[in-house]
């Protein structure tokens, strides 16, 4: 199932990062858990409702036609992949990341019962007996009932979560819906509480192709050679640099804290994810040292080289600039879309027909699609040569809110007016409004 390692016990650390990742970690799994339970006015705020084919984001509703927003949002999600590896490093992994954010959740589920990194290796190598069943039972359970919930909830993001949870005693679920709910959480449990590590060294694909997108001037989580060789362990106070040492200790304590079980001070390395650990942890050895922080810090590789780091580059600026104007044009697109939609087609049986009393006539299906969350009524008119009438008219046409209506038209002309192809508009106008769409087509006759 993966690949066959020492397992990591990572060691608890407290610092400015690890604040940080820890409010990540509350933002995001509180958005994740809390949002789907938001409403917005009537119904739920979030909410991809696939066997309607509609997509709610709070007060927006989005439809198969605005496939291209989903699109460009795919286009600024990479886009600012690129900006922001380029420009820090790994910061999606080290903070945002879902796996990062999970494992980091049942890393805590797993300290509070086991304890830090040597109660768990002691616990681990021990003989099985009442604690370790309880402690390991206990955390499992937890894991579980952590990961259940978390696939409940994202099932709950495509079915209404009020009316999932009220299927669920007596229980009536579809079974589409039962086996993602515990695809999920069986994901959630194998990826989060064992792969862990695994899953950014050798699954993720970012982790291989970062380094196309760093260069010299990338900030990056570093170790300092120049100041910290030669290692050695020493009494506080002493005179090291005079037996020719630099400021690492050698502990070990950046290497028992990192998640994924690598040494900062070999390099930078693609299994790192920028989490920082390291960093809190030598800064906490060198204070209690009395040796300034630093030793390990975020830098750029010109940095370190004593050289001038430049923040912006020519790839920052292209990416910011793109960035920057297709998130414009994602807003405005969305602030300017059309609250209704037509489409125009043609009858395809024939291109057109001649009635005994010498008239040409065309038909057209209107495909008309209400966005809207209210009723609408409208009027639909004709722009084209003044002999083009209506032979049927759909009269006044009414859509319920979010509703699609196909309606009927027939278009004639008397033979002797028209000849080949005439191009016509249908104008569709709202009643008690100044909204009005126009979509062109063609009349056909005769040559």
């Amino acid at each position: 199932m993966y690949v066959s390692e020492r397992k990591i016990y990572p060691r608890d650390v407290d610092g400015t990062f690890q604040r940080l990742r820890r409010w990540a970690v509350f933002v995001l799994l509180g958005l994740y858990y809390g949002v789907a339970w938001f409403n917005w006015d009537g119904r739920q705020a979030v909410l991809w409702d696939l066997p309607a084919r509609k997509f709610y984001v709070f007060g927006l509703s989005f439809w198969p036609q605005d496939f291209i927003f989903l699109a460009l949002l795919l286009i600024i999600a990479g886009l600012s992949l690129f900006f922001f590896t380029a420009l820090a490093g790994r910061l999606w992994c080290g903070y945002a990341c879902p796996q990062t954010v999970w494992t980091e959740t049942f890393l805590w589920i797993e300290h509070w019962l086991e304890g830090d990194r040597p109660q768990r290796m002691k616990l681990d190598a021990g003989p099985w007996n009442a604690n370790k069943i309880k402690r390991k039972g206990g955390k499992h359970l937890l894991w579980i009932v952590f990961a259940l919930w978390t696939g409940f909830t994202f099932v709950g993001y495509f079915t209404p979560i009020r009316e999932l949870a009220g299927r669920f005693w007596p229980f009536e679920w579809s079974s589409w819906e039962t086996f993602w709910v515990l695809f999920y959480s069986f994901a959630t449990w194998g990826n989060a509480g064992f792969m862990r590590e695994q899953v950014c060294k050798y699954m993720c694909p970012y982790a291989r192709f970062q380094s196309a997108m760093f260069d010299r001037d990338t900030l990056i989580i570093a170790y300092d050679e120049k100041r910290g060789e030669d290692r050695g362990a020493r009494k506080r106070g002493t005179d090291y640099k005079a037996k020719g040492l630099g400021d690492c200790i050698d502990c070990t304590i950046c290497v028992q804290v990192c998640p994924t079980g690598i040494d900062i001070r070999d390099g930078l390395q693609y299994e790192c994810i920028a989490c920082g650990s390291c960093i809190d942890a030598c800064d906490e050895v060198m204070d209690r040292m009395g040796y300034p922080r630093g030793l390990v810090r975020y830098t750029t590789q010109h940095q370190l080289e004593d050289k001038q780091t430049h923040v912006f580059r020519w790839r920052i600026v292209v990416y910011a600039i793109l960035l920057l104007a297709i998130t414009v044009g994602l807003g405005l697109s969305i602030a300017w879309r059309k609250p209704v939609i037509m489409d125009v087609i043609r009858d395809r049986n024939a291109l057109y027909r001649e009635t005994y009393e010498h008239q040409i006539q065309n038909g057209y299906m209107l495909r008309i699609i209400n966005k809207t969350e209210s009723a609408q009524r409208f009027e639909l008119e004709l722009v084209g040569p003044p002999s083009l009438t209506f032979a049927r008219h759909p009269g006044v046409i009414e859509l319920p809110p979010e509703e699609v209506r196909t309606v009927g038209v027939m278009l004639s002309a008397p033979a002797s007016d028209v000849k080949g192809k005439v191009d016509i508009e249908f104008v569709l106008k709202s009643e008690g409004s100044d909204f009005s769409l126009t979509e062109s087509s063609r009349f056909f006759a005769p040559e």
